[in-house]
């Protein structure tokens, strides 16, 4: 299984239009090519699934252990697959869970991203520096960002000097580079003109990275053990869930629904921004996150489907509700220009706007009661970053940080709910996805009168 990860040196650093330029060009090539990326980010993995046409996956070593991070990267691969690194190579919480721990659990040679304006030989003393910290680290070699050609023999002459491989550069350009938002980037849908900017990315990396000699470092990576996790299949058959995807509901984890698929379900999705009704005979419900204080206005006069769904979890339809899923089920959201809209009144509390973000990072979550998903003081992993609070966070589940261990009461949890702040991954503990599936196919003999 060919593969290589393309990390950095820190957030910022370019990573991420390295790896789009390399994913549009090697698809310009028609290589069959797979994207991953490390951590819990949603928009990276949507901007990959935009340039390749097929999902891209998270892999993430705090939800999952190795084992299962090479399952799932065996499940999902392609014949040549980049992986994308989180933040700078070496980070995570601490030093642990971090791409670098990525690359030597899954065997995978990694690349690193050195944005080079302002540098010229210093930037060895960060190759070498990135060399030693820690081994093994699985580093191959590197490419330059914004490096100037009179600055490439240099690049070529240090990388020659540490025995590792020059993989090429990319010249700075303005038009080409991808734009930051308060939520690591904009996504794909939001960038102007995207397909003709992906395109010149392309263009720039057939002529300034070496591609080839990526796909030769890509063959060097060794294959690890996997472990396939105990899953039903098809518990679930033919039992429909309405997923909510649109510019405001956009945040999936890609093998969250390939897994609910596996077990029977038939995902359906639907746009709570246009759509003035939920699917016909539905079981189940997910309302994942995004943006919906972008899209208050629009949401809230959607007033046939807001009332439905109301009704539709009253009466017990299983419902999962992550971040903005949450907030769309308060009473209000607070939207960007300040304006209170009204939403579905499910959870009696409003979502409101803050200057900075109210919790960012990784979380055990501990049920304090018998619910849909967990059983009372079974834990799981999940994952919060968010701007905007609500006065009702809810206190069924009891929640540690990863890296302070500072403790809270979160979230609605009860016999057909899921609804908080936190994003889970279901491969942190499958059985959550098997409750799931089963509550709704419950529901939905139930609703046909089989039960």
């Amino acid at each position: 299984m060919k593969r290589i990860m393309i990390s950095g040196t820190n957030s910022g650093c370019g990573k991420t239009t390295v790896v789009c330029a390399l994913l549009k060009a090697l698809s310009e090539r028609s290589v069959d090519v797979g994207a991953f990326k490390c951590g819990p980010d949603y928009i990276d993995p949507m901007f990959h699934s935009k340039i390749i046409g097929t999902k891209s996956y998270n892999l993430d070593s705090y939800f999952c252990p190795a084992g299962t991070l090479n399952y799932l990267l065996k499940k999902n691969s392609a014949d040549m697959n980049i992986i994308e690194g989180a933040m700078g190579y070496y980070d995570g919480i601490g030093e642990s869970h971090s791409a670098c721990r990525t690359a030597v659990e899954t065997g995978t040679p990694a690349v690193i991203v050195i944005d080079c304006k302002g540098m010229g030989a210093s930037m060895g003393a960060v190759m070498k520096g990135f060399l030693t910290f820690r081994t093994p680290n699985n580093i191959a070699g590197f490419i330059f960002n914004r490096l100037p050609e009179s600055m490439e023999k240099t690049a070529v002459s240090l990388c020659d000097e540490m025995g590792v491989t020059y993989f090429g550069r990319l010249p700075f350009s303005k038009d080409n580079s991808i734009e930051s938002r308060h939520l690591g980037l904009v996504t794909a849908d939001e960038i102007t003109g995207l397909k003709e900017k992906l395109l010149r990315l392309s263009q720039l990396a057939e002529r300034y990275i070496l591609i080839d000699k990526l796909l030769e470092a890509a063959e060097n990576a060794v294959d690890m053990p996997c472990t396939e996790p105990d899953i039903p299949k098809d518990i679930a058959r033919n039992v429909r869930i309405a997923l909510a995807y649109d510019s405001a509901f956009c945040f999936y984890y890609a093998d969250n629904i390939s897994l609910l698929e596996e077990l029977g379900c038939e995902i359906v999705s639907f746009s709570p921004l246009s759509d003035k009704a939920l699917p016909e005979n539905i079981g189940g419900l997910i309302l994942g996150g995004g943006y919906p204080e972008l899209y208050a206005e629009k949401l809230s006069e959607n007033i046939p489907l807001l009332h439905e769904i109301k009704e539709s979890i009253s009466g017990g339809l299983p419902v999962i509700a992550e971040c903005g899923g949450f907030m769309y089920l308060n009473e209000s959201v607070e939207d960007v220009n300040g304006i209170r809209r009204k939403m579905a009144g499910v959870i009696n509390g409003q979502a409101y706007r803050t200057d900075r973000l109210q919790r960012f990072g990784y979380v055990s979550l501990t049920a304090k009661k018998n619910c849909m998903l967990l059983d009372k003081g079974r834990s799981v992993r999940a994952h919060e970053f968010h701007y905007w609070n609500s006065t009702a966070c809810g206190s069924d589940l009891h929640a540690k940080k990863a890296s302070s261990g500072a403790e809270y009461d979160c979230a609605y949890a009860d016999d057909n709910m899921y609804a908080g702040y936190p994003h889970l991954h279901f491969y942190a503990d499958t059985e959550m996805a098997v409750r799931f599936a089963k509550k709704c196919c419950e529901y939905s003999k139930n609703k046909r009168g089989l039960v």
